[in-house]
């Protein structure tokens, strides 16, 4: 990286988020950008979660980019080797690689009002730019509990999203910590080699069937052929999820029929009346992810897995401990126990006008306008930001809604001419953040009773997104400048700006 580099744009991550940021800049006609990433590889959690089983609980051809469709996706649900090898193909196919800076970790951001532009440090070097664009993502940093003992564990302890593929499960005694997403992939991959699975189950989860299957070679010749057809069934798996979402926010008593559908799919495996009531959830379904299986409740009923119906609570040596007393002596340890996603760590490196950080900000809960934008923060966004979430669909819809955002956060920009920037207003802030808790208020995962990711410390939603996937992409299309200040080098804030440029965006439109 250049000394004293700058930039226009500058992304943050090389995930989904950030790759999909680079492609729109680029047919924006913005060349002058850097995408920062940390590893030296892309693929954000696609590439850092490469546990065995790992998979995608979204159909493949609603998990991609509309703007780059895949023809040739093998299976229903894609494996994490496939998503990955798509991501490299996106970044190959639009020309990406020279935009991008590998091993380069963002340590910390710092916004100069004098100049209107960010200051970032990374570990390869130091650079400035116009606007930052944060896809950092919100399941790219594991959490591990703080279990006591843990330190002195003698064995082998890893998180999910940093599998040791050094490490020989076979014949070992290993313990899974969790019942999430991950869990339930890993459980049934490991059960046939080890020597004895322990897993420690804090709240049980409902699961459904995952009715995968390979995409036949006939399929995907008519894919290639006709790309309408794809697109026709792109549209069918959306629409679907469209029509189920007024379930989970305005109707969660119409989801007990789709709990006897997954206690049927646990009888089917799961014989025995003990083990079915401890895999059996005491809260609504969909108040935490429905999960996507076919393969985890064979795997729990197999003569060497233990269910601990409780979650760990302390290590003594090789020994760990329930809370309800129950030990297990394992060799190995793989925490299935997610991410920082109401706290992410990128929000400790990110410094806005008033010298505090973004997690200062945010220490009574996240909230940002229409998911990107938070007030002190100027020229600054982030791509899957608070209450953006999805808890049916695809999360790449929810992504090309924010670029839409972005793409005319900066046309404004360009709009208001010279040296500009747009800082988010609080009042618009609150008020965006105040209908979406508002309409948060009857949903199943509000109302559903269980304690799930979705909610921050303090009991409150700012994860998951209340409504469908298009009324959020009506919300983002384009920025109201109304809900903004105008910055000038000045350094003051010019409230007399606003209409002169909205005026300007009229006659421009």
């Amino acid at each position: 990286m250049a000394e004293h580099e700058h930039v226009r744009v500058a992304v943050i991550g090389s995930g989904f988020g950030g790759l999909g940021a680079a492609v729109r800049l680029r047919r924006e006609g913005i060349t002058d950008f850097v995408v920062l990433e940390r590893a030296s590889s892309v693929g954000g959690t696609w590439r850092d979660n490469s546990y065995p089983g790992c998979a995608c609980d979204v159909p493949s051809h609603l998990y991609s980019f509309s703007f780059a469709p895949n023809p040739d996706w093998p299976r229903t649900f894609s494996g994490q080797e496939h998503i990955r090898a798509y991501l490299e193909h996106v970044t190959d196919t639009f020309g990406l690689r020279p935009h991008i800076r590998f091993d380069s970790e963002v340590k910390r951001m710092t916004w100069d009002g004098d100049a209107l532009r960010w200051r970032i440090e990374t570990t390869a070097g130091d650079l400035t730019a116009d606007v930052v664009v944060s896809a950092t993502g919100p399941l790219s940093d594991p959490k591990i509990p703080d279990i006591p003992g843990l330190d002195s564990f003698p064995g082998k302890v890893f998180h999910s999203a940093r599998w040791d593929h050094d490490y020989d499960l076979t014949g070992k005694c290993v313990a899974v910590i969790g019942t999430g997403a991950s869990a339930i992939q890993i459980v049934p991959s490991i059960q046939p080699r080890v020597g004895r699975l322990t897993l420690f189950q804090r709240t049980p989860a409902w699961v459904m069937p995952r009715i995968d299957r390979e995409i036949s070679g006939l399929e995907r010749r008519l894919h290639r052929t006709l790309p309408v057809t794809a697109k026709a069934r792109r549209g069918l798996l959306w629409g679907i999820r469209e029509l189920q979402v007024q379930a989970f926010t305005k109707h969660p008593n119409e989801l007990g029929f789709v709990e006897q559908l997954a206690k049927r799919n646990m009888a089917r495996a799961i014989k025995d009346p003990a083990l079915r009531a401890k895999l059996t959830p005491d809260y609504r379904i969909g108040c935490k992810r429905i999960l996507l299986s076919s393969t985890y409740y064979p795997a729990l009923a197999q003569s060497n897995v233990d269910v601990v119906a409780s979650g760990l609570t302390e290590v003594r040596g090789s020994t760990l401990v329930a809370a309800d007393g129950t030990e297990a002596e394992v060799d190995a340890i793989v925490f299935g126990t997610g991410f920082h996603v109401t706290d992410m760590p990128i929000a400790e490196r990110v410094v806005g006008a008033d010298g505090r950080t973004l997690a200062e900000h945010w220490k009574d809960g996240m909230q940002a306008l229409r998911g990107a934008a938070a007030a002190g923060f100027p020229n600054w966004m982030t791509i899957i930001g608070p209450n953006t979430g999805l808890g049916n669909s695809s999360m790449i819809l929810m992504i090309e809604s924010q670029l839409n955002y972005m793409a005319d956060y900066l046309r404004q920009l360009d709009v208001l001419g010279g040296r500009a920037a747009l800082d988010a207003r609080p009042s618009a802030v609150h008020a965006w953040n105040r209908r979406v808790q508002e309409r948060m208020k009857r949903t199943v995962w509000n109302t559903g009773g269980c304690t799930s990711w979705y909610l921050d410390a303090s009991g409150r939603n700012t994860t998951i997104w209340p409504g469908t996937t298009s009324e959020f992409r009506r919300a983002t299309r384009r920025v109201d400048l109304a809900e903004y200040q105008v910055l000038r080098p000045s350094g003051g804030k010019d409230g007399a700006e606003r209409e002169p440029a909205a005026k300007t965006r009229e006659a421009a439109a």
